[in-house]
């Protein structure tokens, strides 16, 4: 007997835990918790030259230089001022070759921790085969609000993941 793909049921139920939840523009979003390392101000970001827009430069955490990418861009929203909201989220994000990689996510501002069940998460509406929802892990459906759980590990593409490493090395 060949070893069968898992059923959506069983992915929501891996995919039910504790989350981040921020927001970018008018949206809410929400990562797992395991992957959070810390939410700190907005420090100064030293740019590096020839990155793409999305990736704002680097930040030194704690003598650790880590690369800070503004989820605005990088998932096509319009750009906005910065607020005393507005934070980097760190998180820890494992690239194709499985190495681990600090990470700044610049969000607009964060909400809370939320342990989601199950039963409150939806897989991804189909938006065609032209549209990659492959870093959608589901969406959350909390106190009448819609969260989009993304998959942090597979939202940034091979290029980028590439540049980064080689920033935070710099």
């Amino acid at each position: 007997m060949t070893e069968t793909t898992e059923s959506a049921s069983e992915r929501l139920v891996h995919q039910a835990g504790k989350y981040l939840t921020f927001r970018l523009h008018q949206e809410s979003y929400g990562i797992a918790v395991l992957q959070v390392r810390e939410i700190m101000r907005l420090p100064p970001i030293t740019n590096v030259p020839r990155m793409p827009k999305h990736i704002k430069g680097v930040i030194n955490l704690r003598g650790k230089i880590i690369p800070v990418i503004d989820l605005r861009l990088h998932f096509g929203l319009l750009v906005a001022a910065d607020t005393e909201k507005t934070c980097i989220v760190v998180v820890q994000v494992k690239t194709q070759a499985q190495a681990a990689l600090l990470m700044g996510l610049i969000v607009d501002a964060v909400e809370e921790v939320a342990n989601i069940g199950a039963g409150e998460i939806e897989e991804a509406p189909a938006f065609g085969v032209s549209i990659d929802t492959a870093y959608i892990l589901g969406m959350a459906k909390i106190k009448g609000a819609v969260k989009i759980l993304i998959n942090i590990n597979q939202m940034l593409d091979t290029d980028t993941l590439a540049s980064l490493t080689s920033a935070s090395k710099t």
